[in-house]
């Protein structure tokens, strides 16, 4: 599929795959995909970056390749390695049979046979559909030499294997980076990327994800629901709940077949939005039926 011509095209393929965009970041997604630039995703975690990747791959029909960071990630982990195992077995195959050419098995051993590609490496081959969707979550968890490599490999959409040479990629892929900002990522990657800041949505927009995301929730359900989280996002919390939670939620509370909540039901199935004991403590006893009272009373005022 081509890539859409419009912004509200962007929206409507979004849609498509039941990921609600609002007009700001369907505008930086469609000068992303038309301008061939990296988009650098920053926010919350919960709140949609790496599902937005995941939309456009599978409504583009595209590959979807995801390099998932971590401390420690390196150059050579991102691209490839070699699968020593293989080589080895062809080492004393060759030995086996007698008249070992050592410069010619070198030459044999260092080839695509034997080579093991890693994401960023596979985002620079054809793919069938067209190029590929790479998203590099979570960059904010690497450190600054794995930064200054990708500067290299996104601007010329290339990466280099000494034993092979360089391996540029035919047409760029789609890519997109996340970051929780857990700390700054370097202005440097910053600056060869179009940014944006994905807050939590507002009260109608969540209502709208949540239609998407679980259609079958009663209206009413959704909405004390949606107000219930985003109430929960004003508190003191370690952990605040994303979208990603709010949705984990409904479900939950559908497969208990509840039709609205109450403090009980809350305390029961608050491991669904809250992941820290903490936060978890501090809605306890009668906390959690004041906020629900809180937000009742919202709901019947609006």
């Amino acid at each position: 599929m081509q890539t859409p011509t419009s912004i509200d095209a962007v929206q409507s393929l979004l849609a498509g795959q039941d990921y609600v965009c609002g007009r700001a970041l369907g505008t930086v997604t469609y000068l992303a995909l038309t301008l061939g630039r990296p988009l650098f995703l920053e926010g919350e975690a919960g709140t949609g970056k790496t599902e937005i990747a995941k939309a456009l791959a599978k409504a583009l029909g595209r590959r979807l390749i995801r390099l998932q960071c971590y401390e420690g990630l390196d150059a050579a982990s991102a691209v490839y390695e070699w699968n020593f195992t293989g080589q080895m077995i062809a080492i004393r195959a060759a030995e086996a049979s007698g008249g070992v050419d050592r410069g010619h098995l070198k030459d044999e051993l260092f080839t695509q046979e034997f080579l093991i590609e890693r994401p960023l490496l596979q985002a620079m081959r054809p793919q069938p559909g067209g190029a590929p969707v790479l998203l590099i979550d979570e960059i904010d968890r690497t450190d600054e030499p794995f930064e200054a490599f990708l500067l290299e490999a996104l601007s010329d959409f290339q990466v280099t294997i000494p034993e092979l040479g360089t391996i540029h990629a035919p047409e760029p892929p789609i890519v997109i980076l996340t970051s929780n900002r857990t700390r700054e990522v370097h202005d440097a990657l910053k600056r060869r990327c179009l940014y944006h800041w994905v807050d939590y949505p507002t009260f109608d927009r969540e209502i709208e994800i949540l239609h998407a995301r679980a259609p079958e929730a009663a209206e009413v359900l959704s909405r004390e629901i949606v107000a219930f989280v985003q109430r929960l996002r004003t508190e003191d919390l370690f952990k605040k709940p994303g979208v990603a939670e709010t949705i984990d939620w409904a479900k939950c509370l559908l497969a208990l077949d509840v039709i609205a909540l109450s403090p009980e039901v809350i305390a029961d199935t608050l491991g669904a939005i809250l992941k820290y004991q903490d936060d978890i403590s501090k809605l306890q006893g009668s906390e959690a039926k004041r906020l629900l009272d809180e937000v009742r009373a919202g709901l019947e005022s609006q």
